[in-house]
C-alpha cells in the first residue's frame, strides 16, 4: 500500500533512477529491440499456430471422426486418448523449448538492453 509520508529518519531510497519517458521510447525504435522483437516473434507465433492447429485437429477429429478417435491401440485405449494425452507433452515440450530459445537467444539481448538503460541514467 503506497502512502503519502515520508520515509523513516535515516532511510534512504535505495531504488535505481529510471530512465526517462523518451529514453524508453528511443530504445524501443532502435533496431536492437527490433532484433529482440523478431527473435521472439519468429519463435513464439510459428509454434502458436502450430500448437492452436493441432488442437483444432484433435477437437474435430473428436467430433467428426469418432470411428477413428475410437480405435483401439492397446487394450482400453483409444486413439482419442493418445491424441489427448499427447496435447499434454506438446505442452510441457513448447514450455521447455521455449525457455531454451529464451535463454539462448532472448535474454542475452534483453539483459544488453537493460544494462544500457540503466547505465544512461
Amino acid at each position: 500500500m503506497a502512502t503519502d509520508a515520508p520515509p523513516p529518519p535515516g532511510v534512504t531510497d535505495a531504488s535505481p533512477a529510471q530512465p526517462t519517458t523518451e529514453a524508453f521510447v528511443e530504445m524501443q525504435e532502435s533496431a536492437e529491440f527490433g532484433e529482440l522483437r523478431r527473435a521472439y516473434r519468429s519463435f513464439a507465433f510459428p509454434l502458436t499456430v502450430a500448437f492452436i492447429a493441432w488442437y483444432l485437429l484433435y477437437v474435430l477429429l473428436s467430433n467428426y471422426a469418432g470411428g477413428f478417435m475410437g480405435t483401439k491401440v492397446f487394450g482400453n485405449i483409444n486413439v482419442a486418448l493418445v491424441f489427448g494425452l499427447a496435447q499434454f507433452a506438446t505442452t510441457f515440450l513448447i514450455a521447455w523449448l521455449y525457455s531454451r530459445h529464451a535463454a539462448a537467444k532472448l535474454d542475452p539481448k534483453s539483459e544488453a538492453i537493460k544494462s544500457r538503460m540503466e547505465a544512461d541514467v
